[in-house]
């Protein structure tokens, strides 16, 4: 079972498919992150685009929805776990808040406005990370400049190497039991 942590829709379940093809990102993890993004040095969430690539349930990006999101973008090209998001974001009432593109987030198409956040949960051990990144930054998916530069927050395996795009810096990294999270954003110009 997995539930939202806070906002509006605090203590709402979320339909977790059966299985192992799908690895939520627990209610802890989710916590700890959105608490780490609460901090001054990341953009505001009020009124935020974000994004949700390997979404899974949806349960980053309906997380960042109930904390004050304007909109989340989906991206999940898995049938079984499509069926599932498309039940969670029915079930909170946030259709129009959201949308689902059925792609690989490794060749993402561009951007029309980029994201203030961006989060990354993929399988672990395929070597999905650089490649999503590379097409991140190809696709304009991230909101560059200063203060109001956009993250991305990706998690990780714990033993996992992470070989970052030459565009992208690490700003923070965080481990719990056996996964990793890290927050990254693109260089300074």
């Amino acid at each position: 079972m997995s539930r939202i942590i806070a906002g509006i829709h605090r203590g709402r379940r979320l339909l977790v498919p059966d299985g192992k093809s799908v690895r939520p990102t627990t209610d802890r993890m989710r916590e700890r992150v959105f608490s780490i993004l609460s901090h001054h040095k990341y953009p505001d969430f009020s009124g935020a685009r974000v994004a949700d690539l390997f979404a899974g349930t949806g349960a980053l990006g309906l997380e960042a929805l109930s904390r004050g999101a304007a909109h989340v973008t989906f991206v999940e090209k898995s049938p079984k776990s499509v069926t599932c998001l498309k039940t969670n974001i029915d079930a909170l009432k946030v259709m129009d808040q959201s949308n689902i593109l059925t792609t690989s987030a490794r060749a993402l198409p561009a951007a029309k406005d980029p994201y203030a956040f961006i989060f990354m949960d993929p399988p672990y051990h395929k070597g999905l990370v650089e490649p999503t990144l590379e097409s991140l930054i190809s696709a304009h998916w991230i909101t560059p400049g200063g203060s109001e530069n956009g993250v991305i927050i990706c998690e990780l395996a714990k033993g996992d190497a992470l070989a970052l795009p030459a565009d992208l810096e690490l700003i923070d990294e965080r481990s719990q039991g056996l996964q990793r999270t890290v927050f990254l954003a693109l260089k300074a110009a």
